[in-house]
């Protein structure tokens, strides 16, 4: 049986019991430039490996606020990303203006994932082709969550996608019971960076153009910073260039060939 039989319509399941389409859409995923988020003691961050389309263009955005309380990171499908950015702000004004509070990042979560899921049983559709990472605090404290394309969400200590970002979760694994107890914002930030870095070809270097750093905090609202703003996070990391670079590269060629936009 060839798999083509089973990926034309959302609704089609294969002898397997797979859906295709939504498999497409994950891959979709891998496709986009990395990004990373890590939950610390009292601050969540996202860091993101921003891409051009082209030397004429300027660099893709990828981190997009929703709340003073919650920001979003994205790898795969930009326009796919924008309608759910969209739709996690009309949640979020929905409910302070109903309630007079912020949202707890647990229920905005589940909204999303309730959306995504209704794409992936009505013929017709097709799943969105995006993946996110929420970073959030509420009265629970930070939090970080992935949500794939299957609809299917995680709450996270530590996670990243997109292309070649199995290097930056082998990083992550090996400290990942100690970001609980970093309270220092900046330690935080010089983690997810490096664990960014070791997502770059060899040939590449993360610079001010091309990073984007994001963190919200229990006391902390959301804020991004970009450009020239990230420069002094990025010289607290050199120092320590050459032995990271040097662990990272047995890792270096998983996802190599995922480096479209």
């Amino acid at each position: 049986m060839y798999r083509n039989i089973y990926d034309n319509d959302v609704t089609v399941w294969s002898p397997q019991g797979r859906i295709h389409q939504i498999e497409y859409a994950m891959e979709a995923v891998k496709q986009g430039s990395a990004t990373i988020g890590i939950k610390g003691k009292n601050h969540s961050v996202l860091v993101a490996l921003k891409r051009a389309s082209s030397d004429l263009s300027s660099h893709q955005k990828k981190i997009i606020p929703i709340d003073d309380h919650a920001g979003i990171s994205i790898a795969g499908l930009t326009s796919d990303a924008r309608i759910l950015s969209k739709f996690m702000r009309t949640e979020c004004l929905n409910h302070r203006y109903v309630y007079g509070s912020p949202l707890s990042i647990s229920r905005l979560v589940t909204a999303v994932g309730d959306k995504a899921q209704t794409g992936t049983q009505i013929s017709g559709r097709r799943p969105y082709g995006v993946g996110l990472l929420v970073a959030g605090a509420d009265e629970k404290g930070p939090h970080i969550y992935y949500i794939c394309p299957s609809s299917n969400f995680y709450q996270c200590k530590c996670m990243a996608i997109g292309a070649r970002s199995q290097s930056a979760r082998t990083y992550l694994e090996r400290r990942k019971d100690d970001f609980k107890n970093i309270e220092d914002l900046n330690e935080l930030i010089g983690h997810a960076l490096r664990a960014l870095r070791d997502c770059l070809p060899n040939d590449s270097e993360l610079t001010t153009k091309n990073v984007s750093v994001g963190y919200v905090g229990v006391d902390t609202d959301f804020t991004i910073k970009d450009d020239d703003e990230v420069e002094d996070y990025l010289k607290d990391i050199e120092e320590d260039k050459p032995s990271t670079t040097a662990e990272a590269d047995p890792q270096q060629g998983a996802g190599e060939s995922m480096d479209t936009q």
